[in-house]
């Protein structure tokens, strides 16, 4: 179920971008204020400029229910130039080495195949120096651009699929389109540097689309123009009820969990409960502690 409407609108609920390319994310929920006609906008996932596709986004009483929400596992569509390295491992930075035509021509599709295959299921990647994670209280982006050199640790990151979609040998260098499963954490960009460094090319990525992050995916997204004229919202009900088991209260239950005082009795399953009033209103997030269902987020005054 969606709410749409072409006027402004002050009701809770998620709203999936499709983002444009050239855009940051912080640009886009600034874009989605002023369509909801409410400044409680706020997103999930940051998407960098160069990227496009799915972003998630609450608006007013939902931007509480984006942390709780299950978007760890996201997909992503990518494109990665194999015979260059850049300086931030995509086509935005600085060219730092080139291969040379015999060096490429090493590099057969049997080789790439093999290469990718080493980074499929539990890995573990340096990110890339121009991420967001914080060195010293301060964006490792940040450094970079102030000349500063940066080391990151590695982390271990998770690839449930990492398919090569097409292969292109072009004066450029070789394109490979490849489409990825992931879990949170995941740089592709990293991805495409590493897959370079292995085949001894080097490479960068050129093009990035996130397809999906949790359960929302492209076939429930739109764009900013798309949402200029019917902004489509999805109600927080609809996506607590999808999204978490599903608890209905009685009366005495709704007076109590409006409140937040812990409810004994209940047998709710591990983890999160999305709790709901008799007229079906959703009123919070509940988990077991002990004997006793305690809540985890109230979204009721």
């Amino acid at each position: 179920m969606t709410t749409t409407t072409s006027e402004p609108i002050v009701a809770d609920g998620i709203v999936v971008v499709d983002k444009p390319a050239g855009l940051t994310s912080h640009t886009v929920v600034a874009r989605v204020r002023r369509l909801a006609g409410t400044r409680k906008v706020g997103h999930a996932g940051t998407l960098d400029p160069m990227a496009t596709g799915v972003l998630v986004v609450g608006v007013n009483r939902a931007t509480r229910l984006l942390g709780h929400l299950q978007l760890a596992d996201k997909s992503y569509d990518a494109t990665v130039l194999l015979g260059a390295t850049t300086t931030t491992d995509d086509r935005e930075g600085s060219l730092e080495t080139t291969a040379t035509p015999e060096a490429l021509a090493t590099v057969t599709d049997e080789a790439i195949a093999a290469a990718v295959e080493d980074y499929r299921g539990e890995i573990s990647q340096i990110p890339s120096k121009v991420s967001a994670i914080k060195v010293d209280g301060k964006r490792a982006y940040e450094r970079v651009r102030a000349g500063e050199e940066v080391e990151l640790k590695a982390r271990t990151v998770t690839i449930s699929r990492y398919d090569v979609l097409e292969i292109r040998r072009t004066e450029q260098g070789i394109e490979i389109d490849i489409s990825v499963d992931c879990s949170s954490g995941t740089y592709i960009r990293a991805l495409a540097r590493d897959l370079g460094a292995q085949l001894g090319v080097g490479g960068h990525l050129t093009a990035l689309r996130r397809t999906r992050v949790g359960a929302f995916a492209m076939a429930s997204a739109h764009t900013l123009e798309e949402l200029g004229e019917e902004f489509v919202l999805l109600p927080i009900a609809d996506v607590a009820a999808e999204t978490f088991p599903r608890f209905d209260a009685d009366a005495d239950q709704e007076v109590a969990i409006r409140t937040g005082r812990p409810l004994a009795g209940l047998k709710l399953t591990d983890g999160e409960t999305a709790m709901f009033a008799p007229d079906g209103t959703f009123l919070a997030l509940y988990a077991p502690h002990g004997p006793l269902a305690k809540p985890s987020a109230v979204f009721v005054g």
